[in-house]
């Protein structure tokens, strides 16, 4: 038997965020509404540059139309929260 109710629906609280699986780069001039880090610090960790001795510590896929020059860079959520981790867990054993 199918039963309906009036009564309103709960919805889940603001400050639960949905964690992406793929992160989108912002555009130049912003930052990372999830990371808060800048476009640029987010190439360095996901492109081969001398800056990452090419070798990027950030997962990245780009897709592109087939011939295209350009395409949508997407960071991987969790390799990139996973570098920002291993970061944060060695700045806490340096000493001065």
């Amino acid at each position: 038997m199918l039963q309906m109710t009036t009564a309103p629906q709960a919805s889940p609280p603001a400050t639960e965020s949905i964690k992406p699986e793929w992160l989108r780069l912002p555009p130049p001039g912003a930052r990372c509404r999830f990371t808060g880090l800048s476009r640029g610090t987010l190439n360095e960790l996901t492109i081969p540059c001398p800056a990452n001795d090419h070798k990027p510590p950030v997962k990245s896929v780009v897709i592109r139309k087939r011939g295209a020059v350009r395409g949508i860079r997407l960071v991987s959520y969790d390799s990139l929260m996973a570098h920002l981790e291993n970061l944060a867990e060695g700045a806490g054993t340096l000493t001065a």
